[in-house]
């Protein structure tokens, strides 16, 4: 059965780049009919927060990538611990005593004969022996795995293809630090191999920790796992991805308005295509999902396009749905939604002009309060000429039958009455109203607030027009 997992460190919250990782990880397990793990990766226990657990939580359930756990690596230190000790007993790892400065001035001096800083391998127990190294008192030595001396390391990426590294390229690594806690590229073995995980998918910068897990696994007699090296994701500018180019948190695109299905298919498409789709379903996703189809090289992140999916999203989403979303934003914005019309219809009227759910619940703030026009507004539509024309639809207005049908029809009366063409009434109605010079159909505006509070406006702005 295909077993895939999504590792993230605690150390902050869930990023583009991680999300679209578990999105691919999740996609290819749904595929098969298989599982798809989240593992906590806890290790780092200066930089891992509670918070920061919580904050993934929530980033996968708002993405609904449902999986098996989470599970912590804290909570399995005892069996590191295990499989360290059979490694030395098989005399494929061995008790390393030197010191921070030991290995500081080690690299120092390799450096100053132009070659590559790496451990000497000094704490192998024949070199110990040698060299009449004692393990001093008290001192708590780390674990480290004895890399092959010769030889290398062949494995066939599923995205990048074959990849051969020589042994000799690799030093002994720390598995076990002094205080028990397992380093990345030994706790991410064990857990693969006891969480019996088929295909690895993960950013390309792990790809060359791979040679070394590689090593590990042939230690413990364990079958390798398919390994997928997916692309880094650049900004749209090509530079490496970061805050500048939009890549901020997966919750900071939720609380700014955005679907998760939007981010979901926008995620998608960041290395990976089916045909020329841009827009699909999630169920279309984990049909069409492979890996075949990852690109080898980075993706462009795009603000612009992620907005103008949401935008498309938005369009076919529920007027009820979008409404729930947007009162969080209007209440923030003084809005009572309960005094004005049903926030389901207002949502109707406006999605088909804005991004996200926020440009939404900014552009419905008039629905709910009125806002006062800017002068330059005034000066621009506030004309002495036009003001008896606007006298004439108030009376007009507040005898008709209060109908989108019947309120277009009142106002092209009266145009045709005092012989205007229609945006020279349209355009100071819209602002006497709205408070703003761009909204949906006028009509269907003025039916949404009602009668008495579109006369109560207009009665208002009708004093600030000149003399």
């Amino acid at each position: 059965m295909i077993k895939t997992r999504f590792a993230p460190s605690p150390t902050g919250y869930l990023h583009i780049g991680g999300a679209r990782t578990a999105l691919f990880c999740w996609a290819y397990a749904k595929k098969h009919g298989g599982t798809f793990i989240l593992r906590i990766e806890d290790t780092d226990r200066e930089r891992s927060t509670r918070e920061s657990v919580m904050a993934i939580l929530e980033s996968m359930a708002w993405l609904g990538l449902d999986y098996e756990g989470p599970h912590s690596q804290m909570d399995r230190l005892a069996r590191y611990r295990l499989v360290a000790e059979q490694l030395i007993k098989k005399d494929q790892a061995y008790y390393c005593y030197a010191s921070r400065e030991e290995l500081d001035a080690l690299r120092g001096q390799q450096r100053a004969r132009g070659e590559k800083p790496r451990y000497d391998g000094r704490w192998r127990p024949e070199s110990a022996k040698r060299l009449g190294l004692k393990p001093p008192p008290g001192a708590q030595p780390v674990v480290r795995f004895r890399n092959p001396d010769h030889g290398e390391v062949t494995f066939r990426d599923l995205v990048k293809g074959p990849i051969t590294v020589a042994n000799g390229e690799m030093d002994d690594l720390v598995l076990l630090r002094g205080d028990g806690i397992p380093t990345y590229n030994f706790g991410v073995v064990v857990d693969d191999i006891d969480m019996a995980i088929t295909h690895v998918i993960r950013g390309d910068d792990h790809v060359n920790n791979t040679p070394r897990q590689v090593n590990i696994y042939r230690a413990l007699g364990a079958t390798l796992p398919q390994f997928a090296h997916v692309p880094m994701i650049l900004g749209a500018d090509g530079e490496r991805l970061s805050k500048r180019h939009g890549a901020v948190s997966v919750l900071q695109y939720r609380d700014d308005g955005y679907l998760p299905e939007a981010l979901v298919n926008c995620l998608a498409r960041l290395g990976w295509s089916h045909g020329d789709e841009e827009m699909f379903s999630r169920g279309q996703l984990v049909e069409w999902f492979d890996l075949e189809h990852i690109s080898q090289s980075p993706a462009r992140f795009d603000p612009g396009k992620a907005a103008w999916l949401n935008a498309q999203y938005l369009k076919s989403a529920d007027d009820g749905r979008l409404a729930a979303l947007a009162e969080p934003f209007l209440a923030k914005n003084g809005c009572d939604t309960k005094r004005g019309p049903p926030l389901a219809r207002v949502a109707g009227l406006l999605k088909e002009r804005v991004n996200t759910v926020e440009e939404l619940a900014d552009a419905a703030v008039y629905f709910y309060r009125p806002l006062e026009p800017s002068d330059d507004l005034k000066r621009q539509h506030y004309s002495p000429d036009v003001k008896p024309a606007l006298v004439d639809l108030k009376e007009q207005l507040s005898k008709a039958e209060w109908t989108r049908e019947r309120i277009s029809e009142a106002i092209k009366a009266v145009v045709a009455a005092h012989q205007l063409k229609m945006p020279k009434i349209a355009m100071p109605l819209r602002v006497m109203v709205s408070g703003v010079a761009q909204t949906p159909s006028v009509d269907a505006v003025l039916e949404l607030i009602g009668r008495d509070e579109v006369l109560a406006r207009m009665e208002r702005q009708l004093q600030a027009f000149p003399k």
